[in-house]
């Protein structure tokens, strides 16, 4: 498979995790589950015809780029601090909420690396 379609497919896998994610937040009371929450749907909805409409593009790898680095950061900025042990960990549904945070953030990392060959692939030579 090439790079293209392997960075489409882990994409399109990263944004269906970062919903979940966003879902999972609202849920457990991380984030509030009002209006405001329609920025995280503006994201998604970008992220996802970045991924659909502008495929194959130097534009498209610069914001899968940017996407794919909020997926990996999304472990190491609820990791951070506290983290998800201790009352957390023994809540119910946690095992889904943690395995999807190294989830995305592994997603996140393959397809962060899948974009800057894409972008180093299609970089301008004088």
């Amino acid at each position: 498979m090439d790079n293209d379609r392997l960075l489409t497919t882990t994409s399109l896998l990263a944004i269906v995790l970062l919903s979940l994610h966003f879902s999972d937040d609202i849920v457990r009371g991380i984030e509030p589950g009002n209006l405001e929450s329609m920025g995280g749907v503006a994201i998604l909805a970008f992220w996802t015809w970045a991924t659909l409409v502008l495929a194959r593009t130097r534009w498209a790898c610069g914001i899968l780029f940017v996407g794919a680095l909020f997926a990996a950061a999304m472990p190491v900025l609820h990791l951070r601090g506290k983290g998800v042990g201790g009352a957390f960990a023994a809540s119910d549904g946690a095992f889904f909420s943690i395995w999807l945070l190294f989830a995305l953030g592994t997603v996140g990392v393959f397809a962060l690396v899948l974009s800057a060959r894409g972008l180093l692939a299609r970089r301008v030579t004088p």
